[in-house]
C-alpha cells in the first residue's frame, strides 16, 4: 500500500511527524475488512490509540539504534554535510559535532542510502534496523548505541494491529508477538502520549527489560532548535508508569517551554 508519507517528498519529515502519515491507510484497510491486520514500524505509528483498533504486539525488536551511511563521524571532515529529515538525530550530532552541517533527506531506503553517495553529502542517518531488513547492513559506516544517540520511540520493533472485537486475529498475533520488545515499546509509547506532542518534538525513548524483569528507559527532550537536549533515564516494574513519570519530569524541568 502506499501511504500520504510515502508519497509525499517534499513535506519536511519533522512537520509530518506525529500526524501517523505512514500509517493510516493501511489502518483505514483493517477498519473497513480488506484486511485483517496491519503491520507497521511502530515509530511511525500515533502515540494515540486509533479506535476501532488494537495494538496486539510487536515481533522481536532487530537493532534500535541509529547508524550512518558512508563516512563515520569521525571521518566526516569539518563542516562536512549530513543528511537527515529528523530534528532529534540533528541535535543530538549537533551536539556532537557542532561544526557539522545538515540537508534534508526523505524517500525509500534506496533513496536514502543512495544519499551518502552524493559527492555533496559525506553522510546519512538511518535506522540501523531498515538497513539490516533489506540485507543492507554492509552499508554501516558506523553505529550508534540507543545511549550514544537516543533512538526515536518504538525504533527497531514491528507493531501489529488488528480490529478490536477481531478475537481470532489476537489470538493468533498472540502467538507471535515477543512480550519483551511489546512491554518497551508501550513504555515507550506511554512516555510519548504524555508529552502529548505526538513526534513533532525532538524527542526519544528508548526502554530494555534487566534480569530482574524490571523496566529501564532512557528518555530525551530538546527545543527544535537543538540549543538545549535534556536527558534523563529511570528504572521501574510498571514500564508505562516508568514512560509517564519520566515524561512529567522533563516536561517539569523545562517549565513545558517545549511545548
Amino acid at each position: 500500500m502506499s501511504t500520504s508519507g510515502d508519497q509525499d517528498l517534499s513535506t519536511p519529515i519533522s512537520q509530518m511527524s506525529g500526524r501517523g502519515v505512514f500509517v493510516t491507510e493501511v489502518q483505514a484497510a483493517v477498519l473497513d475488512g480488506r484486511a485483517d491486520l496491519a503491520v507497521h514500524s511502530a515509530k511511525d505509528m500515533r502515540s494515540e490509540p486509533t479506535p476501532g483498533l488494537e495494538l496486539a504486539g510487536c515481533l522481536a525488536r532487530g537493532d534500535a539504534g541509529d547508524a550512518l551511511v558512508g563516512l563515520a563521524l569521525g571521518e566526516v571532515p569539518r563542516g562536512g554535510a549530513v543528511a537527515t529529515g529528523s530534528q532529534r538525530r540533528q541535535c543530538q550530532l549537533a551536539a556532537m559535532r557542532p561544526d557539522l552541517r545538515f540537508v534534508g533527506l526523505r524517500g525509500n531506503m534506496a533513496r536514502r542510502i543512495g544519499a551518502a553517495d552524493n559527492p555533496d553529502i559525506d553522510a546519512a542517518v538511518v535506522a540501523a534496523a531498515a538497513l539490516e531488513r533489506l540485507g543492507e547492513s554492509h552499508r554501516i559506516a558506523q553505529r550508534f548505541s540507543p545511549d550514544e544517540l537516543v533512538p526515536q520511540v518504538g525504533q527497531g520493533a514491528i507493531a501489529i494491529e488488528h480490529r478490536a472485537d477481531d478475537a481470532d486475529v489476537a489470538v493468533a498475533v498472540g502467538a507471535i508477538a515477543d512480550a519483551v520488545t511489546t512491554r518497551c515499546v508501550r513504555a515507550e509509547r506511554a512516555f510519548l502520549r504524555t508529552l502529548g506532542g505526538g513526534c513533532d518534538l525532538p524527542t526519544g525513548a528508548h526502554a530494555t527489560v534487566d534480569a530482574d524483569g524490571r523496566v529501564q528507559m532512557t528518555a530525551l527532550l530538546a527545543t527544535p532548535d537543538g540549543s538545549t537536549i535534556e536527558r534523563t533515564s529511570g528504572t521501574g516494574a510498571d514500564g508505562d508508569a516508568l514512560g509517564i513519570a519520566l515524561a512529567r519530569e522533563l516536561i517539569a524541568r523545562t517549565g513545558g517551554a517545549y511545548g
